[in-house]
This record gives C-alpha cells, sequence and structure tokens, in this order.
C-alpha cells in the first residue's frame, strides 16, 4: 500500500512538471482567432478535481455538459461537506485572453459556508490539479470572482480574489484576500460576460460585460500559504507568470457557455 501511495505521489509530480512546462509549446502561438474550450457534449479536455476526492472523481456529477452548456449541479448532493470542486484546462497558459458566459441561479447548499451564496469564479494562472493535496479546497491561483445580487461575499463581481498568492495594484503589494473591482452585481438568471487579459506576470485586466472593472501586476505566491509554500520548496517560481484556468464549483448551482480563448504573442 505505501509503495503504491509513493508511486502515484512521484506519477503526479512528474505530471505537474510536465503540464507546468508544457506551456512554453503553445505561448508562441498568436491567433485572430477564438479557440473554444468546451466542446458543449461533454468533459474532454478538462480535468476534475474536488476536494476530498481523487482526481476525476466527479462525484455526483457536479459537472456536466447538457444542450451546450457547462453546469454545476447539488442536485444529487445530501450535503455539500466542504466539497469545493474545480474544472480544470488540460493545458496551462501564460499570455492570452479568457472569456466565459456564466449564469448564476437558485440557491446554495444550506451546509456551505454563507459567503458562498451566489458565488463562484474562474481561476487563473492555477497550480495543475496533479499537484493538489486530495484535501486542498482551492488551487493556489488568482481568482475572477462572480457574485450576483444577495450575495454575501461581497457588492460586485469580477473582484480579484488570491488563493495563496498576492498581487500588486498600481504598484504596490498588497496582501488582501479579496481586492473589489468597480463593477456591479447583476440579477441570479441573468448571463454575464467575463473575460480576463493576461499578460504572463506583468498584467491581468478583468472585463464585465466589455467594460475593464479590474487591473493589477506581478501575480507571486504567498510564502504564509502551506499551498504556496509548497510549490515554493518544489522549485516554482515566486513571480506567478503561467498556469491552467478553472471553473469553480462551490455550493452554488451555475451554469457556463462560451468559453473561449484566444492566445497572445509574448
Amino acid at each position: 500500500m505505501q509503495i503504491s501511495f509513493l508511486f502515484q505521489r512521484f506519477f503526479q509530480i512528474l505530471i505537474f512538471i510536465y503540464f507546468s512546462s508544457s506551456y512554453g509549446q503553445i505561448e508562441n502561438i498568436e491567433t485572430s482567432n477564438w479557440i473554444s474550450l468546451f466542446n458543449g457534449e461533454n468533459l474532454d479536455g478538462w480535468t476534475v478535481k474536488i476536494n476530498g476526492q481523487p482526481l476525476n472523481e466527479n462525484i455526483h456529477n457536479t459537472f456536466y455538459a447538457e444542450e451546450g452548456i457547462l453546469k454545476v449541479s447539488y442536485e444529487k448532493y445530501e450535503k455539500f461537506d466542504m466539497q469545493f470542486g474545480h474544472l480544470f484546462t488540460n493545458i496551462a497558459y501564460s499570455h492570452y485572453i479568457f472569456k466565459v458566459e456564466y449564469k448564476i441561479f437558485g440557491s446554495g447548499m444550506p451546509d456551505a459556508p454563507h459567503w458562498t451564496n451566489l458565488n463562484s469564479g474562474a481561476m487563473l494562472h492555477a497550480q495543475s490539479p496533479q499537484s493538489m493535496r486530495i484535501d486542498q479546497a482551492f488551487p493556489v491561483s488568482l481568482e475572477g470572482q462572480f457574485l450576483a445580487e444577495g450575495a454575501t461575499a461581497g457588492t460586485q463581481t469580477g473582484n480579484a480574489v488570491t488563493p495563496g498568492t498576492h498581487i500588486e495594484i498600481g504598484g504596490k503589494l498588497t496582501k488582501e484576500h479579496i481586492v473589489n473591482s468597480n463593477s456591479k452585481l447583476f440579477p441570479v438568471n441573468t448571463w454575464v460576460t467575463f473575460e480576463a487579459e493576461v499578460h504572463g506576470n506583468e498584467k491581468i485586466i478583468y472585463r464585465i460585460n466589455g467594460e475593464e472593472v479590474i487591473q493589477f501586476n506581478h501575480p507571486q505566491l504567498d510564502d504564509t500559504d502551506k499551498d504556496a509554500k509548497k510549490l515554493l520548496e518544489l522549485g516554482a517560481d515566486k513571480y506567478v507568470d503561467h498556469g491552467f484556468i478553472a471553473l469553480q464549483a462551490e455550493g452554488q448551482p451555475i451554469w457556463f457557455k462560451n468559453i473561449q480563448i484566444k492566445v497572445l504573442k509574448k
């Protein structure tokens, strides 16, 4: 049993190293066309990681495709039990524009933390799912936070959230976990377009329905966070300039569609 576990961890680390370095194979491709990341039919091209579950254990069919929409559902859950989930791209990116339409609706799980109500998001520059602990709730990453009217976590959507990271605002390092955007909240059952323009470690811009709502610079690992500290010990650079993209499932039903990326020249 111990040998099997060690072999599994060794294999995961090899995959982590490969995926973390493979972004260089695509970062210099420049295209004027949007590339779809979701085929509308299934989860091909994506990896599921749910807190407390092994890799690709999509418990209770949390993530599924239906009629061209990527859906997050809790209909088959008896309780949430802190099972935060993320759906990762299988490719890491560095310089790109990511765009997705989301619709928050319904009610969150009763036993989920109060701040998850009408709350979801997209994680950028995320660590690989293979490198996450089995009981790790959130990947080390940069989040574009999605909130709807009635949310308890904030009064605007498109906020910058920093699990395991820090960012600079206006040239100054901030250690705030949530940096508010200048957007607003939209009603539930409303399709909202989120766009992130990402230039490696230099600059990241969030837009809501085409309007810039926040800009920040030089994302970096937080050496006081245990998961970020682990990545630093394994040789990760302090300044984060690439990573995976992940969509959240944190106890609140949400739909995603038109999930696209445009790769930019470095």
